[in-house]
This record gives C-alpha cells, sequence and structure tokens, in this order.
C-alpha cells in the first residue's frame, strides 16, 4: 500500500500477518468432525449429499413450507396472524457446498450493520450481520421490508472482558440467553443464519470455548430445523479449525474474519483441514495493526479510494473464485464508528454518504458499474508531517477528480490521533476535533499548526453532490508540551446503563484487583429494576478484592489519552442497586485518582460501604461542589473478599441535573 504523503515506513507483509493476526493479539472484532451426510432425494438435486441442520430429513410439512416461503417471499410479506420461517439448507455434493433458502440457492452479498438498509438493497446486497440481539426483533422487520436476510449474531462472552468458561452458572446463563433468542425469531422470515459468538475463542487453545459453542449449537439445532448454524473467529490462527473440526460437530459453517490476509484466506483454510464451507464474515481494508506506522506509531490510513480496491481484491480471492467452498460474505462495515480513526472500517459516511468501498461491493454483486460513481483520491500531501512547532503555517494539497466530472466540494477538518488501535473492535471514543485549525480553498488549505503537542491528523473530505464521497487523512506531529483539550460537554442526563441506552462513552474496561474472580453479565434478565434486563456483578472469590471501572477511553490508567466528558451542571450520579443474598458490601465511584497524565479526572467522588439487601434501593453520589470539567472514569464498583462469593446487581446508572 502506497501512502505518497509520508515516507520512510516500513513495509509490511500482509499474508504474513493476517495468518499471525491471533498470535500478535490484534483480533479485530473479538471452531469440527465431519457431520453425517443425508441423501436428500426429492430436493433440487436427487440423489445428493445435504448437511441438515436438523435432526432428520424435512418432511411433507416442511417442504410445503419451503413452497409457501417462496410465495411469502415474491409478495413480500407473511401470512395473516403469524410468521412462516424460510426454510434454509446447507447442501453439499461431491465437496461443493451451497446454501439453499426456500428451495433456491443462495449466496451471500452481505455486510455486518444494520443503518440504511434501503441504500443496501439498491446497490446489489441481499443480507446483513448482526453481532448480538439488541434491537433484534426491529432488525429482521426492516430486513424483511427490503427483502434482505439476516445472519443473527449471539454474542458470546470473551475471556479478555472477564468471562470464565470454567463458570458453569455463567456458561449456562449464556446458553440459557442464547435458546430465549432462538426460541423467540426463529419463525421470523428473514432470519438465514445464527452465528454463535464472534471472536470469542481468543488463541483458541480453550476446549472450554469450544464445547460451550458446540452445546449452544446442538441444542440450536433442537429448537430450529430451518437455519445452520456457524460460529465467528478471528482469522484461522494456529490449531483453530483442528478445535472446531474436533469439538464441535453441531457447527455447520465456519465465519472468519480476515483483513490482510484475506488474499491468502481460502488456500490457508484448504491446508489447514477445514472440512466445513466457510463465510467470510468480515473484510475490507487492512486494519491498524497490518500497515506500517508514522515514527511516533500512528498508524497509516488508506485513502477511500486505495480501500475500495482492498475490498474489490479480497472479495474476489477469498469468496467469489471460491464459491465450492465459500457461501459468501459480509463486508465491514456498513455504517460509520471510531475505530483508530474516523473513517478507518465505514463504507459509509455520517450523512450516510457512500464511500467507492460500496462501489466496488455492487459491482462484485451484480456485475455492473454503478450508474454514478463516487469520487476518487489521488494523493494527500502535506508540506512536512514531523517536528513541527505551534503556529507554524503549512499547506495541504489534494489530489481528486470525480469519474463522472460531477463537481467537487472539499471539507477540510483537523482531529487530535491518540494512536489508539483498541482491540477486538472494542468502542471508542470519538477523537475531538479543532475548529479553525483548517482553512480550505477547495483542493487546497493552510493548515495552522496548534499549540497542543502530540499527534494529530488532517482530513479531506471530498464530496459531489450526488451521494457520493471520497476521503483521506495524513497524521502529523507537533513537537510541543501536550495541552489537554477541554472534554465535550455531556446533554444531561446522562445514561451510562440501562435498557435501551446508547453509551459509547463509557466503557466497563478497567477491571481491577482479582481479575480472574469479576464476572459481568449487561444483560440478565433476573427481576431487573426497569425494562427487560440489568446488570449481574459476580465476584466468584471469597478472599482479595475487585472492581471494575467505566473509562473513556477504555484502558487508559494513566491519563494520556484524550476522553471523558465534561459534566458541569450535574448534581448527582444516581444509580439502582440490590443484592443477591442481601448483606453484601459495596463501595461505588464517579472519577479515578492517582494518574498524572494530562487528561486526568478533574474529581473523585466516592459512596464506601454501602450494604445492599436483595431488594432495589436508589443510590446517589451528590457531585453539585464537585469540578465535573473531565470525568474520565464515569462509574465503577469495587469490594473486599467477604469470605465468600458476591452477587448484585445494579440498573439505571445516569447523571441527572441539579
Amino acid at each position: 500500500m502506497v501512502h505518497s504523503w509520508f515516507a520512510g515506513t516500513e513495509p509490511i507483509d500482509h499474508a504474513a500477518s493476517g495468518a499471525n493476526r491471533d498470535q500478535e493479539g490484534k483480533s479485530m472484532r473479538e471452531r469440527h468432525r465431519r457431520k453425517p451426510t443425508r441423501n436428500c432425494a426429492g430436493l433440487d438435486h436427487p440423489g445428493a449429499n445435504c448437511l441438515l441442520p436438523a435432526r432428520g430429513r424435512p418432511g411433507p410439512s416442511i417442504l410445503a413450507a419451503v413452497t409457501w416461503g417462496m410465495i411469502l417471499l415474491a409478495l413480500g410479506t407473511t401470512p395473516a396472524g403469524g410468521q412462516e420461517p424460510m426454510p434454509v439448507i446447507l447442501k453439499s455434493d461431491v465437496g461443493k457446498f451451497q446454501l439453499l433458502r426456500g428451495g433456491q440457492p443462495y449466496f451471500i452479498q452481505g455486510v455486518g450493520g444494520d443503518s440504511r438498509l434501503d441504500q443496501l438493497a439498491a446497490a446489489g446486497g441481499n443480507s446483513i450481520r448482526t453481532w448480538g440481539t439488541e434491537r433484534l426483533a426491529e432488525i429482521l422487520d426492516q430486513a424483511h421490508q427490503q427483502r434482505l436476510t439476516v445472519c443473527v449474531g449471539l454474542w458470546l462472552g470473551h475471556e479478555r472482558h472477564g468471562f470464565d468458561y470454567q463458570d458453569q452458572t455463567a456458561v449456562l446463563q449464556q446458553l440459557n440467553a442464547s435458546l430465549d433468542t432462538v426460541r423467540k425469531f426463529k419463525d421470523h422470515p428473514a432470519v438465514l443464519l445464527w452465528a454463535v459468538g464472534n471472536e470469542m475463542e481468543g488463541s483458541g487453545a480453550n476446549p472450554a470455548i469450544w464445547y460451550a459453542v458446540d452445546h449452544i449449537a446442538r441444542e440450536i439445532k433442537q429448537l430450529d430445523p430451518h437455519h445452520p448454524t456457524l460460529t465467528v473467529i478471528a482469522e484461522l490462527g494456529e490449531g483453530k479449525l483442528k478445535s472446531i473440526e474436533r469439538f464441535c460437530p453441531h457447527i455447520d459453517i465456519v465465519g472468519v474474519n480476515s483483513y490482510g490476509g484475506i488474499s491468502t484466506l481460502a488456500k490457508r483454510y484448504r491446508a489447514a483441514g477445514g472440512s466445513k464451507p466457510y463465510i467470510v464474515t468480515e473484510f475490507g481494508p487492512l486494519g491498524p495493526w497490518e500497515v506500517g506506522k508514522t515514527p511516533w506509531g500512528s498508524s497509516l490510513e488508506a485513502t477511500s479510494t486505495e480501500k475500495a480496491r482492498q475490498y474489490s481484491d479480497g472479495y474476489q480471492q477469498a469468496v467469489a473464485s471460491q464459491r465450492d467452498l465459500c457461501l459468501g460474505s459480509y463486508a465491514f462495515l456498513w455504517g460509520h464508528k471510531q475505530e483508530t480513526t474516523a473513517t478507518w472500517f465505514g463504507m459509509l459516511l455520517p450523512d450516510g454518504s457512500r464511500l467507492e468501498a460500496v462501489d466496488a461491493m455492487t459491482q462484485a454483486w451484480t456485475g455492473k458499474v454503478p450508474e454514478n460513481r463516487c469520487p476518487r483520491i489521488e494523493a494527500l500531501r502535506l508540506d512536512r508531517t514531523s517536528g513541527l512547532k505551534p503556529g507554524e503555517q503549512l499547506e495541504a494539497r489534494l489530489t481528486a477528480g470525480d469519474p463522472d466530472q460531477d463537481p467537487l466540494t472539499v471539507r477540510w477538518l483537523l482531529r487530535l490521533d491518540s494512536g489508539t488501535l483498541g482491540a477486538g473492535g472494542d468502542a471508542q471514543a470519538e477523537e475531538p476535533s479543532l475548529a479553525d485549525a483548517v482553512a480550505g480553498r477547495g483542493h487546497e488549505a493552510t493548515l495552522t499548526v496548534p499549540r497542543g503537542g502530540g499527534g494529530y491528523r488532517l482530513f479531506a473530505y471530498v464530496h459531489d453532490g450526488r451521494g457520493g464521497a471520497a476521503v483521506a487523512n495524513v497524521p502529523l506531529h507537533v513537537d510541543a508540551p501536550v495541552i489537554p483539550l477541554p472534554a465535550s460537554k455531556a446533554r444531561l442526563p446522562l445514561v451510562l446503563y440501562a435498557d435501551g441506552a446508547n453509551n459509547s462513552t463509557y466503557i466497563p474496561s478497567g477491571y481491577m484487583g482479582n481479575t480472574q474472580a469479576i464476572q459481568m453479565t449487561l444483560d440478565c434478565p433476573d427481576q431487573p429494576h426497569s425494562g427487560k434486563t440489568c446488570l449481574k456483578v459476580e465476584y466468584q472469590a471469597a478472599d482479595n478484592w475487585g472492581g471494575v471501572l467505566w473509562q473513556s477511553p477504555a484502558n487508559d490508567w494513566e491519563g494520556k489519552l484524550p476522553g471523558g466528558l465534561d459534566l458541569s451542571g450535574a448534581g448527582a450520579l444516581e444509580f439502582w442497586a440490590r443484592g443477591a443474598a442481601g448483606g453484601e458490601t459495596v463501595n461505588f465511584v464517579v472519577g479515578s485518582s492517582g494518574t498524572a497524565g494530562p487528561y486526568r479526572d478533574s474529581a473523585k467522588l466516592e459512596l464506601n460501604d454501602v450494604r445492599l439487601t436483595t431488594e432495589w434501593q436508589k443510590l446517589r453520589i451528590p457531585l453539585d461542589k464537585a469540578d465535573l470539567r473531565r470525568i474520565k472514569a464515569g462509574f465503577g464498583w469495587s469490594l473486599a473478599g467477604q469470605g465468600k462469593p458476591v452477587t448484585f446487581y445494579l440498573d439505571d446508572v445516569r447523571y441527572v441535573a441539579e
């Protein structure tokens, strides 16, 4: 990958980086004996073998459902008074695999994400993938309206998040939660597949994880004879496929998230002995862990034009050319998110403008070039990128054009660059932008170097006025002391945890003390204070101590990275708590201390030695006299060992005004 605006980086072996991704611990987003075949006489190809997701071959009722389902698909509706499932069958014929949906061949042309589904359908996509079950009913209905299917993700705990697969209670709760989802939605006509977990395997060396995956898949087959199962791993790693072959006979399909290694994925999959078909469940541009870096450690992001080529090449190499073994793919990400930068993985901008990755996938899916194509960026250059002094002025030049000769507009923006790579797709706070730092003049701009030292990125956003866009950025470094940018002002009330809350700022990432003894279930259905779920906390040791902080950004213990919120005007943090048995003693906190970094908490307030009862009680940490200009640790709990394991519950955690 060539970055004309920066020299001096070391070349990266992308295939090797993909193959070694697990060993490096840089997975993107945080699984088989050969299943006996049965004769499928009477189906599409009489005499061919078929891997059925059920215990037996379909009888007349299922075949009738197939016929009726095909009629419903044509009509775009479901029978009055209820829903009929659209049966999906995994067929095998002399080592060649194929999905049949409603009796018809179905090759997945999908994306990860659930927004702007009308645009996806118009682009030629036919399926979406979720990672969990939040808003699932709404997503399934919206997908069905656009004649899209859904690969439903059943989120499983990650050991790096504290989940313990030796804890039989936690594993059983996870099983029951997954099966509850299957019972509720198995008959929805938009359901295509059940994806059991996403990158929960870590290195892949823990058999307990694979046993848990297979147990869920086995029970799903008892409940739902119409939809195959898969599990999703982060690249192939060493021994992951062998573990799936050995421990997961009830998993039908292997989902693989692959970025830099996608060009060799099919070859490596076959060489590793994968006997089951695969789906590329995530792919796209090279990840931040797979590219060259600046001398100060910032990953070099490709332009949207370069990324489009990476999407297209990856699809041809691992998907389109491997249709005997590959059942399709889900490109990442249909939408936008902050992950290292604001634009690294998104195929769309926040305003819905499509980037060239969408054009690339449209052509791959339909075989046709889009009627109107996105702008293209050849290069973004800056006079200098390092050793910069505050107040200096630099000239930036963008080389861009439009294949349809549409007139282009350019928006320039300077953002802070913390250099955060993240892990497993964990949520990250958006990097702050600096107003008035750039004066744009079309394809040229003048940048005034900010006063604060550290890393920044200069972004150029190009729009064609017809829904198409392009984006590029160049990292730069200011040689000066870091001057913290003000924290973003919070809107009150601010909900940290509740049913339906979308808190992307504070992440429960700060595990402390005896972390192996801590287990948190974020969607526990056990007697919530409000809504359908609450937060269950388990400390599974009798001694020592443990706790968790909700951090912004995740794992910034030293206060070196921008983040947090300005909570000035908040009068209190209010929340509800109860104990499982009563008598549990727990401490609660806002903010943290002991850090000397430029982005440290401006205050720390505690509510100590709270003795819980089995009834919900409202608790309150007053904030009216505190300096709340930057709160990095939005909430936290801790407790000392109490001679036995401790379980308590939290719900409706929010900041409220004075």
